[in-house]
């Protein structure tokens, strides 16, 4: 006879794994529906590691208790109340301002650290804050705007000693594809994105990342690279060429590449061969491998060539521009200069809400709708992608130390946010400059303060001196620093892993390449989600052909993860299957179930049915109490077992009945 009761529940009891006897009103067959129809007790025995036969948890116990709908809802408020105590709880206020955790413990080997490396920095932002300008179609000033306040905001929110805020090659060229050079869409965009990117870390949104896999990364930055490159041969063969995607800006170079500037193209090329050559200067070593060896004049000459090919960007800006100057003097202009820089610092101002209209350049007036409208699906595009690159540079240097995915984008979030009243275009860390970061001995975030007064020092006294620099120049250091974003060394590692994987990498790539950036990450993005869906609607279950110890065969299956609506009636047909070839007790094992959703449970609904009618056994087995309170919502009637060997006696007393009918 079945004995009934309301609920199971698991509740922990202790960190031991002996669980105590309690009395249930159970039996050794539990029909999850109804009311008890008399009591029993149950001796649950105390579970062992070497107790043959039993399967399932071993860190719980039963329950009957249960909370209802309006016991609930009553709990929110209180639940809020804790909430709102603990953001102002000194363990959150030094985790949300992590420069109350270094700053006191701050030391003159700290500080020598993050002076080096920061100017070291600095050396390196501010020729790519000029280049990537040319990325995001503006300005070259308006790099520079985007280089230092960030920086200071960092100190003070970030988490991680290696990122150097400021704009990157990717941001760069997201930017251009929606703001197409317009300034006033590119600061309205810098402004969004960081309250978007703040607004996701108080929310706790930095878990979306983990819905770009790997391959859809490599694939994306791999077509970003490609593009980024595209877009400045134009200015290494000093012609004009438009287009927003690989295809667009090709088709427009074949169709200019006769007005090919011979001046441009000689230095172009040229910088780029001895770019190449000068990064391969930190590698070289005189000397034994052990620095504590070296003699001093090894050492300094060692220490030279790291500095000569870290600051490789610097040294090519300014020998160019010296070239540029002296041809200029003489009334000669063989380069492309990339023209006036305004001076001084920019002016601190609300984000613009609007583009005026402008008859020189047929720019038409636009409303914040029209801007919003412009901007469209790139305000989440442009917080998702920063994000991915600040947590590469965190991950990459990490030392096994966890990262905060939260924090980092408050902290990205604050800076653009500070940005954009500078007319600033969105920045988050760049992977090149953390890795130099790194390599100059970084210690704290504070390195960014000399990064951002070297900036500033340059925007006061030496932006008329960047009139004379080539464009062409500034192109070769963008090409011979995204050469290396081509991830095609992840390919053979990936295809010996999974091959599976190369499917979604490929197409995020060909996908970006051909189509508007964004698209091409959804079209990642989405195949991804269809492999994920395709594996979890075909679960892999488990066959087992069990004899009870009186001789009653039976089969045991065991499928490998929870039931949900995708897998459901695939999991019914199997079950359904093998029950009809067998004709014996079907034992469901739920030991990996840890999940079920209501479709699920009409379709168990349904297969429980399907059983009865043939007057075949169906039993469950280790049934977790989350997929029991799934079951029980939508008034199944079942029969679940926690023991192995009641399991058995269960078998055998139904049989028994069964043959007495």
């Amino acid at each position: 006879m079945d004995l009934r009761i309301p609920r199971i529940e698991i509740r922990r009891t202790s960190s031991d794994t002996q669980l105590d006897k309690v009395n249930l009103k159970s039996s050794n067959v539990y029909n999850i529906h109804g009311l008890a129809s008399s009591q029993a007790s149950l001796g649950v025995p105390a579970i062992h590691k070497n107790v043959g036969g039993y399967r399932g948890s071993n860190d719980f116990i039963l329950s009957d208790d249960k909370k209802s709908t309006m016991d609930q809802i009553r709990e929110i408020g209180p639940w809020c109340r804790r909430k709102a105590r603990n953001v102002f709880r000194k363990k959150i206020l030094y985790k949300r301002v992590p420069v109350l955790n270094w700053l006191p413990r701050y030391n003159a080997d700290d500080a020598v650290g993050d002076f080096v490396a920061g100017l070291t920095v600095g050396l390196t932002v501010i020729p790519q804050a000029l280049a990537y300008s040319s990325i995001a179609g503006l300005p070259a000033a308006y790099g520079l705007y985007g280089s230092f306040i960030g920086c200071f905001v960092y100190i003070i929110l970030g988490s991680c000693k290696d990122v150097p805020m400021g704009p990157t090659a990717i941001a760069s060229l997201l930017t251009f594809q929606v703001c197409d050079g317009i300034w006033e869409r590119a600061v309205l965009l810098c402004f969004l994105t960081g309250l978007i990117e703040l607004l996701m870390g108080i929310l706790g949104l930095g878990f979306l990342i983990d819905f770009v896999s790997g391959p859809v990364s490599s694939g994306f930055t791999s077509a970003a690279a490609l593009i980024i490159l595209s877009s400045q041969v134009k200015d290494l063969l000093g012609i004009v060429a438009k287009g927003n995607t690989f295809i667009q800006q090709w088709e427009a170079i074949i169709a200019d590449i006769h007005h090919t500037r011979l001046g441009d193209s000689v230095m172009g090329f040229t910088c780029i061969v001895v770019l190449l050559l000068m990064r391969l200067l930190p590698r070289i070593r005189l000397g034994p491998e052990e620095v504590s060896e070296q003699s001093l004049f090894q050492k300094i000459i060692n220490k030279t060539l790291w500095l000569v090919g870290t600051a490789r960007n610097a040294i090519i800006v300014i020998v160019c521009g010296s070239i540029g100057y002296a041809f200029y003097s003489n009334g000669q202009e063989p380069f492309k200069m990339i023209g006036d820089v305004p001076k001084g610092l920019p002016s601190f101002q609300v984000p613009p809400f609007s583009v005026p209209e402008n008859v020189e350049t047929g720019q038409q007036a636009e409303s914040f709708s029209d801007m919003l409208s412009n901007l469209g699906s790139m305000l989440i595009v442009i917080p998702l992608i920063a994000l991915l690159e600040d947590i590469a540079i965190c991950k990459a240097f990490a030392n096994g130390k966890s990262v905060d995915a939260t924090q980092e984008l408050i902290a990205i979030g604050t800076s653009n946010v500070a940005n954009s009243f500078f007319q600033a275009y969105p920045g988050t860390g760049a992977l090149s400059r953390g890795a130099v970061n790194n390599a100059s001995g970084v210690r704290t975030p504070f390195g960014g303060l000399y990064t951002g007064i070297l900036v500033i020092l340059a925007l006061l006294f030496f932006t008329p001196y960047f009139f004379y620099i080539p464009k062409a120049a500034l192109a070769a250091i963008i090409i011979a620093a995204v050469v290396f974003m081509v991830e095609v060394r992840v390919v053979k590692p990936m295809w010996r892993s999974k091959k599976a994987d190369l499917i979604p990498g490929i197409a995020a790539f060909i996908a970006c390449l051909a189509l508007p950036i964004e698209y091409g990450i959804l079209v990642g993005i989405g195949l991804n989600i269809l492999f994920i869906l395709y594996h979890a609607a075909r679960p892999k279950i488990h066959l087992d052909q069990m004899i009870t110890p009186c001789g009653i065969k039976y089969l045991m299956l065991t499928p490998d993860r929870s039931l949900i609506f995708p897998s459901s009636d695939f999991v019914r047909n199997l079950i359904n299957k093998h029950g009809l070839k067998n004709q014996t007790p079907v034992v469901i094992d739920c030991t990996h179930i840890y999940g079920a959703d209501f479709t699920a449970a009409q379709v168990i609904d349904t297969l429980i049915k399907d059983f009865k009618s043939r007057n075949q056994m169906l039993l469950f087995l280790n049934l977790k109490p989350s997929v029991c309170g799934v079951f029980e919502g939508a008034d199944l009637e079942y029969r679940v077992f926690y023991d192995i060997e009641q399991l058995d006696k269960a078998i055998q007393e139904i049989r028994r009945k069964s043959f007495q009918v």
